[in-house]
């Protein structure tokens, strides 16, 4: 069996943050009923595994595509976080899909609870797909996938994650307040894919949560 330390070590080498994404999804985790996740461009973080039962991974990136390919260590180490944090099955179904998000990826049309969009482009354009109705999208501002699902008519805003000392919640009140441009303009989808970047609210949540309703 693969030693502690060396799983310990293994991680370290691709964490780009350490310990931080375990808290942001246990808030998910915490607010979610959700079972099936998908994270199109995850590199290497495997924080949703700690807390929901099945996440299919998929990165076109060689580093998330070598770092998953050590299966063993990805399984003792998520398996071994899981424990910690006491959840009641310590066995995570992992699966990672060296590919672009924007092609077909195996999967069946809304077979998903949870669709990720961090920090990896308009994930939502391509993998809406797979989100079944009723499910959540979980999007952070950064690369114009929030502003893209706020004007999707298949999403609605269901709640807001805010972040402070390092800890999240999650809210669902005065979510009128949220998605407000700070300078009025037309949001449409051509010029958001121009921009390729997120626009400037009145309000800025660290993400959100979207509800796909049709």
């Amino acid at each position: 069996m693969t030693s502690p330390n060396r799983v310990a070590d293994f991680y370290a080498e691709y964490d780009r943050h350490p310990g931080d994404r375990v808290r942001l999804f246990a808030a998910i985790a915490n607010h979610l009923d959700a079972v099936q996740v998908l994270y199109p461009g995850s590199y290497v973080d495997i924080a949703p595994s700690v807390w929901f039962e099945t996440v299919v991974y998929a990165d076109l990136d060689r580093r998330a595509a070598k770092f998953f390919a050590n299966e063993d260590q990805v399984q003792v180490l998520v398996d071994a976080k899981r424990a910690a944090g006491g959840h009641a099955d310590p066995i995570a179904d992992i699966s990672f899909h060296h590919l672009d998000y924007r092609e077909q990826l195996p999967l069946e049309d809304e077979s998903t609870d949870l669709l990720i969009s961090l920090y990896a482009g308009f994930i939502s354009e391509h993998c809406t797909r797979y989100l079944r109705i009723g499910g959540h999208l979980l999007v952070n501002p950064s690369h114009g996938d929030a502003a893209m699902a706020s004007i999707n008519p298949s999403y609605e805003l269901s709640a807001v994650v805010t972040a402070r000392s390092g800890d999240y919640a999650v809210r669902t009140d005065g979510l009128d307040g949220y998605l407000v441009p700070k300078k009025p303009q037309a949001i449409t989808r051509e010029r958001l894919l121009e921009l390729g970047r997120g626009i400037a609210y009145t309000k800025s949540p660290f993400a959100y949560l979207f509800q796909r309703v049709a």
